[in-house]
């Protein structure tokens, strides 16, 4: 998802592209949502719109209001979020995209994560992050954690949230901190390089992208590095594709897929590369 000339890029398992979309709407994101669709919003648009992904029709707008902020779609659930920086909220819709719930929150909620029923997520202007009961849409809970907190990550293995951030003024933030999945309370650092705000993982490694430093960190499970790479100008997504890392480049226009950490292949691609959604099928 490109934003700074708003369109959708789309590229094969090896990293050829095979479409594109430009947008007349100043979109800031997009969720993918079962049934072949793709949900796009705006943080200055009143309403996020939902298309066919094999054609490229729409099917249907949504009512937000000015402000969304981020979206995340729970697998189990099968519902889907969108926050919204304007009244302080999270919405609930339905997988067709019928509003269920709202919950108030606080301070700018965006990023988000989910686990075993409840929704986590981050109040980017706010010390807190807010543990949302999808069922009944009420506040379950309440942590206290950095300011300019940004990125989440949710490792069930050892009963973890791992959370990123910018920092806040002349303190840019260099560890990603972990909080105990059950108490909300933080429980240990790890420390990555300037500014860790995106996370991905397989099986068996995190990688962790700090764009402030445009370097790459892998991690165990348990925090430990295993290695790092710098890459991309000013970086803000990674995810895991097939048998690559690839992480988008936000200034320099760039993809770049790697094994282990080593760079394969690097791409040209839309102006403003902000997300990566994967879609395997």
């Amino acid at each position: 998802m490109n934003i700074l000339e708003p369109s959708m890029t789309f590229y094969d398992q090896t990293g050829e592209e095979i479409a594109q979309w430009k947008f007349d709407k100043a979109y800031t994101g997009a969720l993918l949502i079962p049934n072949d669709r793709v949900l796009f919003y705006g943080h200055q648009l009143t309403e996020a719109d939902i298309y066919e992904l094999s054609s490229g029709k729409h099917i249907k707008s949504i009512e937000t209001g000015v402000g969304a902020t981020n979206a995340y779609f729970d697998q189990e659930q099968k519902q889907f979020f969108i926050t919204n920086s304007e009244t302080n909220s999270v919405s609930s819709f339905d997988d067709t995209g019928t509003k269920l719930g709202e919950c108030q929150l606080g301070d700018y909620p965006m990023s988000m994560t989910s686990y075993n029923g409840l929704l986590y997520i981050i109040n980017y202007k706010d010390t807190s992050l807010s543990v949302v009961d999808i069922d009944t849409m009420q506040l379950h809970d309440e942590w206290t954690i950095e300011g300019s907190s940004n990125g989440i990550l949710i490792v069930p293995e050892t009963n973890s949230v791992w959370i990123g951030g910018h920092g806040e003024g002349n303190k840019p933030n260099q560890t990603v901190d972990v909080f105990d999945l059950n108490s909300g309370k933080l429980k240990d650092h790890i420390d990555v390089s300037i500014m860790p705000v995106g996370f991905s993982r397989n099986e068996d490694e995190v990688y962790i992208i700090n764009h402030g430093a445009n370097e790459l960190y892998a991690t165990s499970i348990e925090g430990k590095t295993l290695w790092y790479k710098e890459i991309g100008a000013n970086p803000f997504a990674v995810a895991t594709f097939q048998d690559f890392v690839v992480v988008a480049g936000y200034d320099d226009h760039k993809l770049y897929f790697l094994k282990d950490d080593e760079i394969m292949k690097t791409i040209d691609t839309g102006s403003g590369p902000f997300q990566l959604l994967v879609r395997e099928v």
